[in-house]
């Protein structure tokens, strides 16, 4: 387990380049303040170093609100957290003490974000024989509300960070939003989700998402429901999908 010390005092921070990356975003991007304390703890037991964006992101924000709270990505426990922000260590049920347990690490994989229709981002942990999930150890993977599968992104956190924050986020949910949608949204807690009816893996709810009934929920009702109708249309069962 390496220092604390190992992980900040490193050649090249990418902090700053990913500040103006927040601060320039193409979307609107809320950034919550991070509890110092506390961050460099979260960043000693996710065991990064700062040179990385996931490193700087945990070490420098309480999380963020992406393209109007549509997409949350989660950093170390926010200091002023009225948003209910959830920190990257609870939701992947980070062990109380780092040094208590220093051979922690998450199962298949680390969640960094959720979307607020359920979508999971996910860093892969390891090999698609050992974890269950595809792509390559560190590449980006999401599980999909639409279609109730995983699928790997062919890019690390670095570059989907810096593409949701570029705008991406039109191209990736691409007929998936409706028309009004940043009203729906911009005001929820970074716990909360929206449910629709027909469910969004319905042929129902493409044909006319606007029709669809929404309600706001909790992001770990969302999950669960989504884990309950993956297994019951014969899916498997998508794992661990984050604590929210």
């Amino acid at each position: 387990m390496r220092e604390l010390s190992e992980l900040i005092d490193v050649e090249d921070p990418a902090w700053p380049a990913l500040d103006e990356k927040l601060r320039t975003a193409s979307v609107p991007v809320e950034v919550l303040d991070a509890d110092g304390v506390r961050g460099a703890d979260t960043l000693l037991r996710t065991q990064v170093t700062v040179r990385s964006f996931l490193g700087a992101f945990v070490l420098h924000s309480g999380g963020a609100f992406v393209d109007d709270g549509w997409l949350r990505v989660y950093g170390s426990p926010a200091v002023d957290n009225d948003r209910r922000m959830p920190s990257l260590a609870r939701v992947n049920d980070y062990p109380a003490d780092a040094r208590a347990d220093p051979e922690w690490r998450p199962g298949a994989g680390l969640v960094v974000a959720h979307d607020v229709l359920g979508g999971v981002f996910v860093i892969q942990g390891g090999t698609a024989d050992e974890v269950g999930l595809p792509g390559q150890p560190g590449e980006m993977v999401y599980f999909a509300p639409d279609s109730l599968s995983w699928e790997a992104l062919g890019a690390g956190f670095a570059a989907w960070l810096s593409w949701m924050l570029s705008g991406g986020t039109e191209e990736f949910y691409e007929g998936l939003r409706w028309p009004g949608w940043q009203d729906e949204v911009r005001s929820l807690d970074g716990d909360r989700g929206l449910t629709l009816y027909p469910p969004l893996w319905s042929q129902e709810a493409h044909r006319d998402l606007a029709a669809t009934s929404r309600r706001v929920v909790t992001t770990a009702e969302l999950l669960e429901f989504e884990r309950e109708a993956s297994v019951g249309l014969g899916e498997t069962d998508p794992g661990f999908l984050g604590n929210v």
